[in-house]
């Protein structure tokens, strides 16, 4: 069945507002390219351009070049920890999520709740527990750590959005499996998760971003430079006597790239597991 059309005046009235918001949302990042080409004289120009009248690249190929800070290293080192997480996340938020959706227990809306409490909190109030925890687990200063305090950021995520693609399955198709001779271990591997394959795409898809995009986790639990993702090295450009702005925003723009490829290539799956997955209980 088609969707009501809106009239003519209110759907140019929709288009206008939706591509003032994409403006305004897009110019920061406009910004951050424009004054990455810039050279440090003309970021402080008055009145500001808006695109650079001189042409730099030493900005992007310093990014690349050796010293303490390895663009690379830093690359991978973010990959690792994000992927760990990631699979954390996914592993432990799966059949978590299925056993709030499917079974009827002493505690479950206390236990939602406190997901979803876990997911407000700052990060501010969890790291000193967390460095306590780590520091006693022998396990300050690894990527191990980082990993495991990235990953409590996805579970929470994955879980309140995993239960609802549960709770939209029908019943039915477990008994059909059961039926069939499939254990409840594998009916749910074979029948559920199949099922539910897009909210577990979007699940990990956003497990890793917020991993990769993570700052003080890897900051405070990984000291050793040749350690740390690629958001500690931004760091590297903030100096005692000033900042080297272009540089820093070149800096911004690389380590956007494998965010925005993951958009550009996986949107298909974030848009249609973020809401088919939306039964109210």
């Amino acid at each position: 069945m088609d969707g009501k059309r809106l009239p003519k005046g209110k759907n140019a009235i929709f288009c206008t507002i939706s591509v003032i918001l994409l403006i305004l949302l897009l110019f920061p990042l406009f910004w951050t390219l424009v004054t990455s080409f810039k050279t440090e004289k003309e970021i402080f120009q008055i009145p500001p351009t808006f695109y650079p009248h001189v042409w730099n690249t030493k900005s992007y190929a310093a990014q690349i070049e050796t010293g303490d800070f390895n663009m690379f290293q830093s690359f991978f080192n973010s990959f690792v920890i994000s992927t760990g997480a990631m699979l954390i996340a996914v592993v432990l938020a799966v059949p978590a999520s299925y056993a709030i959706a499917r079974y009827r227990f002493f505690g479950r809306k206390a236990m939602l709740l406190g997901f979803l409490v876990t997911q407000m909190l700052p990060v501010s109030v969890l790291l000193t527990p967390m460095f306590i925890m780590f520091r006693n687990m022998k396990m300050y200063n690894t990527w191990g750590a980082a990993i495991l305090a990235d990953a409590t950021i996805g579970i929470p995520f994955s879980v309140l959005i995993l239960k609802n693609y549960f709770a939209s399955i029908p019943a039915a198709l477990e008994e059909a499996a059961y039926i069939d001779g499939c254990t409840r271990f594998t009916a749910f591997m074979k029948i559920l998760i199949p099922v539910a394959k897009p909210g577990v795409i979007v699940c990990a898809i956003f497990s890793f971003l917020y991993a990769w995009g993570d700052l003080a986790y890897g900051m405070t639990f990984i000291l050793d430079q040749e350690k740390r993702p690629i958001t500690a090295g931004i760091f590297n450009f903030m100096g005692q006597y000033g900042t080297k702005w272009s540089y820093l925003t070149a800096f911004a723009i690389v380590a956007i790239i494998p965010v925005t490829l993951i958009f550009i290539f996986m949107q298909k799956y974030i848009i249609s597991g973020m809401t088919n997955g939306a039964v109210k209980e």
